[in-house]
C-alpha cells in the first residue's frame, strides 16, 4: 500500500488541534512502516511522545485505502477513554468493549459487523471470555488489518504491571495471517523486557526505540517514615505548589485516607481508585480541566491517562519497580517546561510491597487445594462452590484458576460457570517462572531501595540507565529542591487526624450460600434481624490507633484507657438512632476477659448498663484462619448461644476488638434481634488489616 505523506500529517493536525503541527522524530516513519506494510514494529518511546497518533494515522490510513478494521488491545479504561477522545479528532471511529459499558455491546457488535467502526478498543482480559471470541474475535478476525497492542511491556513475564491475560496474544500472535500488520507501543522496555517482546512478538520484529531523557522532569526522594510526617509534607507543599497534579499511593486506603486528609486542610482533592466506579470519567475530567487541585490515586489511574500539563507527580510511597515509576511519573511535565517528580517514602512500603511480591502467584499448596477440590467434583466446581470447599481467600481462588487457565496446555477450563480440571497436567515450569518472577520482582524492588538513597540530580540518569537507555544527555534538574523538613505542629495535627478516622461497618444482608444449618437459616437476613451500619475505631496494626489495638491484643492482654476514651469520642460524634440503651459484646474462649473488659469500660464511660447475654459453646478455629466468607459463616454455624440471661429490649451496643468477615457480629445480631432486642449497632476497635 502507497504512503500518503500529506494526508497523514493532515491527520496529525486535526488530531493534536494545532494546525501548524509536525511529526516528531520517529513518528512518520513508525506510520509509514505500518502501513507499507514493512513488518511487525515495536514503538518504545517515552511518555508524551505520541505513540496514539501513530496507530490512529496509520488505522485512518487504512481504512480510507479500503482495508478492514484496527482491533487495539489497551489495558486501562482511563487509557480508553483518552484514546477514543483522540480519535474522533481526527475522523477515525472508534469504539470500545469492556466491563463497564455493557449496555452497549450489543450496539457496538452491530455496528462493527456494519464496517462503521475503524478501531475497537479491548482489555487483554476480554480475550479470554467466551462469548466475545465466538460472536465478535471469530466474525471480524479475517477483516482485521491491523493488530495494535497498547502498553505492551505487560505482554512481558513481568512488565510494569503484570496482567496475566496479556499471554494470551502470544497464542493470538503466533495465529494471525501474515499479511495483518501489528504494532506493539510501551514507554518503558529495558534489554529484559525487550527480549521477552522479541520472542512473543517475532524474530524479525522491527524497534523503534527514542530517548528516555525528560529535561523537564525535576526528580526527588525524600525519607519520611511515618504516614504523619508524609501527611504534613503534602499539606505544606500543596499549598505552595503550582499548577496541578496526581499524588500516588499503594493501596486504596491510602488513597481515601490522604485525600481525607487534604480536604480538611482546605485543598480540592478527589481519590481515583479501583473502588471509585462510575465517578471515574468524571474525576478524569476533573483533572483535565483544572476542576481539582490533584487526584489522589492508585495505579488504576495509570498508563495512558494524558494531561500534557501535570505540573507534578507525587508518589506516597516509593513503587516497586523503576519501570512502574517511570510510567507513573511520565504523567508530569509533558507540555511543559518544568515539572516535579517527589517519591516520599515510608516504613510501611517494604510491607506492602512483600505482601505484594509474596500474593502475585499462588503457593504449591493453594493450587493442590484447588485442583483436588476439582477433582472431586465430576461436574466442576463454580467460584462460590469452590469457596465451600477450600480454605482459601476468594482473591487466591480466583487467582489461582485464572494463571491455571492460561497456561498452554491448561490443567482446568469453564464450561458455562462452573470450572473443570482438563487431561493436562499443570508443568513444573509453570513454578520455575514463578520463583523466577518473585525473585526479579525483589530484585527490582532494591533497585527502587537504591534510587531511595540518591541525592538530588541523580535520579533521572538512574532511572535512564535501568531502563538501559542512555543517560548521557541527562541534564541538571530545572527546578530547585522542594524542602524535606516538616512542620512538627502540623505533624501534631496529622496524628491527631489518622486517630479520629472512624471506619463503617456495612451489614451483611444474605446468609451464606448453603445457609447456617445449625441456625436453620439460609437466604437474605431479614431485615430486622440484621444489624444496623456499625463503625469501627481504625485499621488493625495502622497508623493512628491501629498500633495501640494491635499492641493492646497482642502484648498487653488489655486495651488502653486511650482507646476506651477515643471510642467513647467516636460514639458521641456519630450519635446512633435510636440511641442505645445497653451495651453487650462478642464472646470468646480463648480470650475470655479481653472484649468483655474493654466494653464494660466503654459502657461506663457511656452511663450505660452492660449485659453478657451470648456465650460460645465450642472453641472454633480463630476467625482469621477462615480464608474466605463461606469458610467463616460455616466455622461459626450453632457456635454462639444465648447463656440464659434475660436480653434487654431497646437498641444496644454490640463490642467487638476486630471485624473481618462481619459473620460473627451478623449471627451475634441475629441471636439478639431474634430473641427481643431492639437495633444492633456493632462497635469495634479495629477493621483487619493486611498484616493480620
Amino acid at each position: 500500500m502507497t504512503y500518503n505523506a500529506a494526508r497523514a500529517l493532515e491527520l496529525l493536525q486535526k488530531g493534536s488541534g494545532y494546525p501548524n503541527a509536525t511529526f516528531r522524530e520517529g513518528q512518520e516513519v513508525a506510520i509509514r512502516h505500518i502501513v507499507e506494510g514493512r513488518g511487525r514494529l515495536l514503538v518504545v518511546q517515552k511518555t508524551g511522545w505520541g505513540k496514539s497518533f501513530v496507530y490512529f494515522i496509520a488505522t485512518k490510513l487504512l481504512r480510507e485505502a479500503g482495508n478492514g478494521p484496527a482491533l487495539l488491545i489497551s489495558p486501562l479504561l482511563a487509557l480508553m477513554r483518552n484514546q477514543i477522545a483522540a480519535a474522533e479528532r481526527m475522523g477515525v471511529r472508534a469504539a470500545t468493549i469492556n466491563s463497564d459499558n455493557t449496555d452497549d455491546w450489543a450496539q457496538v457488535e452491530d455496528k462493527l459487523m456494519r464496517g462503521e467502526i475503524d478501531i475497537l478498543l479491548i482489555s487483554p482480559e476480554r480475550l479470554a471470555n467466551e462469548r466475545f471470541r465466538a460472536q465478535v474475535l471469530s466474525v471480524i478476525a479475517a477483516q482485521i488489518s491491523m493488530l495494535v497492542i497498547d502498553e505492551a511491556h505487560c505482554i512481558s513475564d513481568w512488565g510494569h504491571d503484570f496482567r496475566p491475560h496479556y499471554r494470551l496474544l502470544e497464542r493470538i500472535v503466533k495465529s494471525l495471517p501474515t499479511n495483518v500488520r501489528l504494532l506493539a507501543t510501551t514507554a518503558t522496555a529495558n534489554d529484559r523486557v525487550m527480549n521477552d517482546l522479541a520472542e512473543v512478538l517475532g524474530p524479525n520484529l522491527g524497534v523503534s526505540r527514542g530517548d528516555l531523557n525528560r529535561t523537564s522532569l525535576t526528580l526527588q526522594t525524600i525519607s519520611l517514615p511515618s504516614q504523619a510526617e508524609r501527611l504534613a509534607w503534602l499539606a505544606q507543599q500543596l499549598a505552595v505548589l503550582q499548577g496541578h497534579g496526581i499524588i500516588y499511593t499503594l493501596t486504596v486506603r491510602d488513597a481515601d485516607q490522604v485525600a481525607d486528609w487534604l480536604k480538611t486542610r482546605g485543598f480540592n482533592v478527589e481519590a481515583y481508585t479501583s473502588e471509585t466506579g462510575d465517578r471515574r470519567e468524571e474525576l478524569e475530567q476533573a483533572l483535565l480541566t483544572n476542576k481539582v487541585k490533584a487526584l489522589v490515586a492508585t495505579t488504576a489511574l495509570g498508563m495512558g491517562y494524558d494531561k500534557p500539563d501535570l505540573s507534578f507527580v507525587i508518589h506516597y510511597q516509593m513503587p516497586g519497580s523503576v519501570v512502574a515509576y517511570y510510567q507513573q511519573v511520565g504523567r508530569a511535565g509533558r507540555a511543559l517546561d518544568s515539572a516535579y517528580g517527589i517519591l516520599l517514602s515510608g516504613q510501611e512500603e517494604i510491607d506492602i510491597a512483600d505482601w505484594f511480591i509474596r500474593s502475585a502467584f499462588p503457593t504449591r499448596e493453594e493450587v493442590a487445594e484447588v485442583l483436588g477440590a476439582l477433582e472431586d467434583a465430576a461436574d466442576g466446581l463454580s467460584i462460590p462452590e469452590l469457596m465451600s470447599r477450600v480454605n482459601l481467600p476468594k482473591g487466591r481462588i480466583d487467582k489461582t484458576i485464572a494463571l491455571l487457565s492460561l497456561e498452554a496446555p491448561a490443567p482446568v477450563a469453564k464450561l458455562g460457570t462452573k470450572w473443570q480440571l482438563t487431561v493436562a497436567k499443570l508443568s513444573e515450569a509453570f513454578w520455575e517462572r514463578a520463583e523466577r518472577l518473585t525473585e526479579l520482582r525483589r530484585e527490582e524492588h532494591r533497585q527502587m531501595q537504591d534510587y531511595v538513597g540518591l541525592p538530588f540530580g541523580e535520579h533521572m540518569g538512574y532511572l535512564i540507565r535501568a531502563l538501559d537507555g542512555d543517560a548521557s544527555l541527562v541534564t541538571k534538574p530545572a527546578l530547585p529542591q522542594l524542602p524535606t523538613d516538616v512542620n512538627q505542629a502540623l505533624v501534631g495535627e496529622a496524628i491527631t487526624f489518622l486517630r479520629r478516622s472512624s471506619l463503617s461497618i456495612e451489614p451483611r444482608k444474605i446468609w451464606p450460600a448453603g445457609g447456617m444449618p445449625r441456625y436453620g437459616v439460609k437466604g437474605a437476613i431479614l431485615s430486622n434481624h440484621r444489624p444496623q451500619p456499625g463503625k469501627a475505631l481504625c485499621i488493625w496494626g495502622d497508623a493512628g490507633w491501629g498500633g495501640m489495638v494491635r499492641q493492646g491484643k497482642l502484648q498487653e492482654q488489655r486495651f488502653s484507657d486511650d482507646l476506651v476514651a477515643a471510642c467513647t469520642k467516636m460514639l458521641r460524634e456519630w450519635n446512633p438512632q435510636p440511641e442505645p440503651t445497653w451495651v453487650t459484646c462478642v464472646p470468646s474462649l480463648r480470650h475470655p476477659e479481653l472484649v468483655p473488659d474493654v466494653a464494660k469500660r466503654l459502657a461506663d464511660a457511656l452511663g450505660l448498663p452492660f449485659h453478657m447475654v451470648i456465650t460460645k459453646l465450642r472453641d472454633t478455629p480463630e476467625q482469621r484462619t477462615m480464608a474466605n466468607s463461606t469458610q467463616q459463616a460455616r466455622n461459626l454455624d450453632g457456635s454462639l448461644v444465648r447463656n440464659g440471661q434475660p436480653i434487654p429490649f431497646g437498641p444496644v451496643l454490640l463490642v467487638d476488638d476486630m471485624v473481618d468477615s462481619r459473620w460473627t457480629l451478623t449471627v451475634a445480631t441475629w441471636l439478639l434481634r431474634s430473641n427481643g432486642s431492639g437495633d444492633v449497632f456493632p462497635v469495634t476497635l479495629s477493621l483487619k488489616g493486611q498484616d493480620e
